[in-house]
């Protein structure tokens, strides 16, 4: 897919890959082999008719080939920008054992884009009524696809957001460059158009309890509310100026705007000599993000070496292409600050790769007295995050395990509550975009079979 120049892209926020144009759409969706038993189909988390979809890109039939992905998947422009393709769908297609699979996500984006950009965006028939009531409680992956799915099958549908715009960690947490926030505003006016409402400013939790809502007249709730609250590493000098966690700074760029200071009244910190830690398309994120508000140097630093990194190899390749530095086996272990409390250094130990942890990746060993300086002056933290509380401590009889995240059953996302329902990453822990809408995809067969009385 044709992108960017490297050289270009680092000082501009517009987004890399440039997408298929028509022609090299058809090449490329006439590539498919159109298997009888397509092993992709079985790779996708949400179960798009893959093959159906790629025949009909192949026959010029765009639109169509748009509406067919959103039988299943209420959100194609954003899956086909940050969903893991070449770890599940791809990575199954026949064509991977001897050459480059089937471009599926970049197939799915261009469709996607091509139905926006027509103006003529279908809007399917739902079904009637059933009178039935679901309160959705976050607007992120998990929350916009079992809303789509509920609506469609005839039940009322809304959508509470703590924040003043709808898509979670779609519209906070991705910089612009790797999904134009235009394009998720676009799948959320779709979800509106099916009728779906959505309320914005609402902490359940807060001023508003799920039993708050059960009380008025919601047959069944579902608690899509991610895992945002920060992580740090507790390592001496965390408190001084200049150390942010990746939340709070992907935040204050994406969603609030502080890339388009001072058009948009956010400010944002613009180190020169910037230290990202983490291996995770967060860190991608946050360590490109850098670079583009005027870094210097950016630094990834990661415990691990590069194989065992789980960001996406072409998040690596973009960032390698810009100029991001990897600092690989090695550990910060300290904060080094001026006499104004601000951050100037940080003090790393060297790593070595012992045996498999329960992640299934070689665990990082210190090696003693190798310890060195990063000169830095500003430091973003994205080694994850964890559950936040709000809503678990506010529903009694809500069951959590020991990390604070919702017991759910993985086939149905049922809770120890009754009519009480949960998907994605505040079930998992931080996990991706399409295991999220995955997860909804179930919840919501189980909430219209309960709700049906099945």
């Amino acid at each position: 897919m044709p992108e960017q120049d490297p050289l270009v892209r680092r000082h501009n926020f517009d987004e890399v890959p440039l997408g298929y144009t028509e022609e090299q759409a058809i090449i490329e969706a006439s590539r498919c082999l159109q298997c009888k038993k397509p092993l992709c189909v079985a790779g996708c988390p949400v179960d798009v008719d893959i093959p159906g979809f790629i025949r009909l890109i192949s026959e010029k039939e765009f639109s169509l080939a748009a509406r067919w992905i959103k039988d299943t998947n209420s959100l194609p422009a954003i899956c086909g920008r940050v969903c893991p393709q070449e770890a599940q769908c791809e990575q199954l297609c026949v064509l991977s054992k001897k050459q480059q699979p089937v471009a599926i996500g970049r197939l799915e984006r261009f469709v996607a884009d091509y139905e926006r950009a027509s103006g003529v965006v279908s809007i399917p028939k739902v079904a009637a009524a059933t009178r039935k009531r679901v309160a959705v409680v976050g607007s992120g992956p998990a929350g916009l696809t079992i809303a789509g799915d509920l609506i469609k099958q005839g039940h009322a549908v809304t959508v509470f957001e703590g924040l003043h715009k709808a898509g979670g960690v779609l519209i906070y947490g991705i910089p612009e460059f790797r999904l134009p926030k235009a394009i998720v505003d676009a799948e959320v006016d779709y979800l509106v158009k099916l009728g779906v409402e959505i309320r914005a400013n609402m902490v359940i939790g807060r001023g508003k309890t799920v039993d708050d809502l059960l009380n008025e007249g919601y047959d069944a709730v579902f608690l899509g509310v991610g895992a945002g609250a920060p992580v740090f590493m507790n390592i001496p000098g965390e408190n001084l100026s200049g150390i942010y966690s990746a939340n709070e700074y992907l935040t204050r760029s994406n969603l609030m705007k502080a890339y388009r200071f001072p058009e948009y009244d956010t400010p944002i910190a613009q180190g020169k000599e910037v230290a990202v830690l983490g291996g995770g398309n967060v860190t991608m994120d946050s360590v490109r993000t850098a670079l583009r508000l005027g870094a210097r140097n950016a630094y990834v630093v990661y415990r691990r070496t590069e194989a065992e990194m789980p960001a996406r190899l072409e998040e690596i390749h973009h960032a390698k292409e810009e100029g991001v530095q990897f600092q690989f086996l090695a550990n910060p272990v300290e904060y080094l600050g001026d006499d104004q409390g601000w951050v100037k250094g940080m003090r790393c130990i060297r790593m070595e790769l012992g045996e498999p942890d329960d992640s299934g990746r070689r665990r990082p060993l210190p090696v003693p007295g190798s310890e060195f300086v990063i000169d830095v002056d500003m430091v973003v933290v994205a080694i994850g995050t964890m559950a936040n509380p709000v809503i678990p401590a506010t529903t009694p009889g809500l069951e959590t395990n020991r990390w604070g995240y919702i017991v759910a059953r993985d086939e149905t996302g049922e809770t120890t509550r009754k009519g009480i329902y949960a998907g994605g990453d505040i079930v998992t822990g931080s996990a991706t975009v399409i295991l999220a809408m995955g997860a909804a995809k179930k919840a919501a067969r189980a909430i219209d079979a309960y709700l049906q009385g099945k």
